[in-house]
């Protein structure tokens, strides 16, 4: 008996392991637990229905579970469906016969869904405002993905899930018409951890990669780091005109390619704001085209035709708490010539500081007012050190201009927002001009005051602005607001190419960028002074003289008049609210060559003294004009000349270098003389003791533009009583 039993025990234990191995090993395949399993999943989301095909159970007797897997499941919530590969999870045994919840965890593992229904289904999970910004933002893709989720006794997963895959042909459409077309991307999703690796789309035609971003979630933001690729595309212009609008309109920029390396950490909040905003960047600029029809920059690069083209450039970007600092070099090309330029910037909450550095070799570079020019193919640099700030003022600690031995050095040079100068330390010149001369001169800020010194300066080319007429007071419109006594003193100034003033000082008085007060003083080689005068009276009246014992270098410049010699000038002019009245005079000269006289002469059959003035020269006793001056007219109220051979009279108006309109008298001064001299009775003035000697004169007409100039005469018998009176004033004088 006891053998029987225990031969069926055995017998019955065998059947049991036996199908204990058989679950474990190839387990059983069924439709009989599909409403079991339904009804376990309806407890995690009631808003899901799972249809189920048949069911795969395999026991696992180590934990007491069931592991359980079904293939092609799909899941229906609302009116969307989710097609899966399949659905494992294990199922405890002594939860499954207490009828609790007995799902330990599950394995998903999806084919290719639209994004929108994975967002649309996470929705039904939690319906969150990101969730919903999400679900408008993309327009397009599919995600392959496995889920592997743990639920704790009371069916609510627990915070070790995981969920890996893969988006393919993703699309986002931003609210405004920005796009990020063809995203392919591997994730891997964990509690408050998003991954995200090899990441490629196109983001307005701008094709960008990524190796990794990191997001997680931590006090209800996202923490977000990682790694951003540009790829070079020629569509970049377009996309910063999309990206920066108006702003990047402003830069002129035609044309502009580049690639870039960025990592970047910034803090993300609920409701989609940044802060804390890191960035650091290499941007490799392979073409830059930047359009500037500024007139300011051709007077100092005479090749510039209003096109400025960066190449090869490699820029460093770090951007930290609101600190940015920019380095950069590569190459410049202006008008095909190519030099080389190196910058630094940085800020500071409001304030930028810039160091900028410009090889200017095969461009030529040019400063007017100086008559200096650095030709081509020679080697130079220019510095430019200084603060950007709040005050929209620019302070430029260093301007440096430097080619082998010349150099133009400013220190403390501060601008206002329109360029205009508000203060300046220093500037020091030592250079070589066109004229071949050198010069060496010295400014010094000495509290609000300024010293001028230098050993040598070439006033050539500003002489020639004053003599022809140039407003002097916009050279000084580049100052805000000057109130200031300058000082000079400078051991020789180069009036022309060759003629010297030596020991030139004075002082010059400044009040609201205008000249108060004048005084300059020097003399020439033979002895000679020369000086200029300039004083404002109580009634606002600038009282400007001038006196030179030797004007011929003065005079010499002006092309209408050749062979001036001796003489004494004196200039006067009073001024008030722009218009000048002016008397110039200028005793006891001789001149070889006036084109227009010598015109007039032959014209008047004057041919012997016609041949004196290209001779030898005519000598004229006096010289008087009296003329005013506003803007650019000037009106010639009286033109005077007397001398031995001949005097003449006129009047008349110059439109700078526009239209001249002038007309006089013109006498042989050898018969006014003889008549003069023989004075018994009037008459005798104008009809003279023998036939064919009475007083006679010639009456004409000058106009037209400067290149153009047309002469007219018409001989006349008697002189008009005006001519006959400034004549005997000049006489008596004598």
């Amino acid at each position: 008996m006891i053998k029987k039993i225990i031969k069926i025990l055995l017998v019955l234990l065998s059947l049991l392991i036996f199908i204990i191995f058989y679950l474990s090993v190839f387990g059983i395949e069924t439709e009989k637990f599909n409403k079991k399993i339904k009804t376990e999943i309806l407890n995690i989301n009631d808003k899901i229905n799972l249809e189920l095909k048949s069911v795969k159970f395999l026991l696992i007797p180590s934990n007491l579970s069931i592991n359980v897997k079904t293939y092609k499941p799909k899941i229906n919530f609302n009116e969307y469906k989710l097609e899966l590969e399949y659905i494992k999870t294990n199922i405890s045994l002594k939860s499954f016969i207490k009828n609790e919840f007995s799902i330990d965890d599950l394995q998903i593992s999806t084919k290719a869904i639209k994004l929108n229904n994975i967002i649309r289904f996470a929705k039904s999970f939690k319906n969150s405002a990101e969730l919903f910004i999400l679900n408008k933002i993309v327009k397009d893709g599919f995600l392959v993905g496995d889920i592997n989720l743990n639920f704790d006794k009371s069916g609510k997963i627990k915070k070790d899930y995981e969920i890996k895959g893969f988006i393919k042909e993703g699309k986002l459409d931003f609210f405004s018409k920005d796009k990020v077309k063809n995203i392919n991307l591997l994730f891997t999703i964990k509690d408050k951890k998003y991954f995200l690796e090899d990441i490629e789309g196109t983001f307005n035609q701008l094709k960008l990669s990524s190796p990794a971003i990191e997001i997680k979630e931590k006090n209800n933001q996202f923490l977000i780091n990682g790694r951003l690729v540009s790829s070079e595309t020629n569509n970049n212009s377009k996309l910063l005109n999309k990206l920066l609008g108006e702003n990047f309109k402003s830069f002129n920029i035609k044309n502009i390619n580049f690639s870039s390396d960025n990592e970047f950490d910034f803090t993300l909040s609920k409701k989609l704001k940044i802060k804390d905003f890191n960035l650091k960047s290499i941007i490799n600029l392979q073409n830059l085209d930047y359009k500037n029809n500024s007139s300011d920059l051709k007077k100092y690069l005479p090749s510039f035709k209003g096109l400025i083209k960066l190449k090869k450039h490699k820029i460093f970007i770090n951007y930290k708490k609101n600190q940015l600092d920019i380095n950069g070099k590569g190459k410049i090309i202006i008008n095909d010539k190519t030099d080389s330029l190196s910058y630094k910037m940085i800020k500071r909450k409001n304030q930028y500081t810039f160091d900028t550095s410009i090889n200017i070799n095969e461009n030529s570079f040019l400063i007017e007012k100086l008559q200096y020019k650095k030709k081509e193919d020679l080697t130079s640099l220019i510095t430019l050190k200084g603060r950007y700030g709040k005050s929209n003022e620019i302070k430029f600690d260093l301007i440096s201009f430097k080619e082998n031995d010349n150099s133009f050095l400013i220190e403390k040079l501060n601008l206002n927002e329109k360029f205009k100068i508000i203060d300046l330390d220093l500037f020091n010149f030592e250079y070589t001009n066109n004229n071949k001369i050198k010069n060496q001169i010295n400014l010094k800020k000495s509290k609000k005051n300024y010293n001028i010194t230098g050993q040598s300066f070439d006033a050539t080319h500003l002489i020639d602005e004053l003599l022809n007429g140039e407003e002097t007071n916009e050279d000084f419109s580049i100052f805000e607001n000057l109130n200031s006594n300058i000082n000079i003193e400078i051991n020789k100034v180069y009036i022309d190419g060759s003629t010297i003033v030596d020991n030139f000082s004075g002082n010059i008085t400044f009040i609201d960028n205008k000249i108060n007060k004048l005084r300059l003083d020097s003399t020439f080689f033979n002895k000679k002074k020369l000086t200029l005068t300039i004083n404002t009276d109580e009634n606002n009246h600038k009282i400007t003289t001038f006196f030179s014992g030797y004007p011929k270098p003065l005079l010499k410049r002006y092309k209408f008049i050749k062979g001036f010699e001796e003489g004494v000038l004196h200039f006067y002019s009073d001024e008030i609210n722009g218009i000048s009245n002016s008397v110039l005079s200028i005793d006891n000269f001789k001149v070889q060559e006036v084109p227009v006289l010598a015109k007039l002469l032959t014209l008047a059959s004057l041919q012997g003294i016609a041949d004196l003035l290209t001779g030898e020269g005519i000598r004229f006793t006096n010289f008087e004009m009296k003329f005013s001056n506003k803007k650019r007219l000037m009106t010639i109220d009286e033109m005077y000349a007397i001398g031995p051979a001949i005097s003449f009279l006129m009047d008349g108006y110059i439109e700078n270098k526009k239209l001249i309109s002038l007309r006089g008298t013109l006498v042989p001064a050898t018969t006014i003389n003889r008549s003069i001299a023989s004075i018994p009775l009037i008459g005798n003035i104008l009809i003279g003791k023998k036939a064919g000697e009475g007083v006679f004169g010639v009456s004409f007409k000058i106009k037209g533009f400067p290149e153009n100039i047309k002469t007219t005469v018409n001989p006349i018998k008697t002189l008009t009583p005006r001519f006959i009176t400034r004549t005997l004033e000049k006489i008596k004088k004598n």
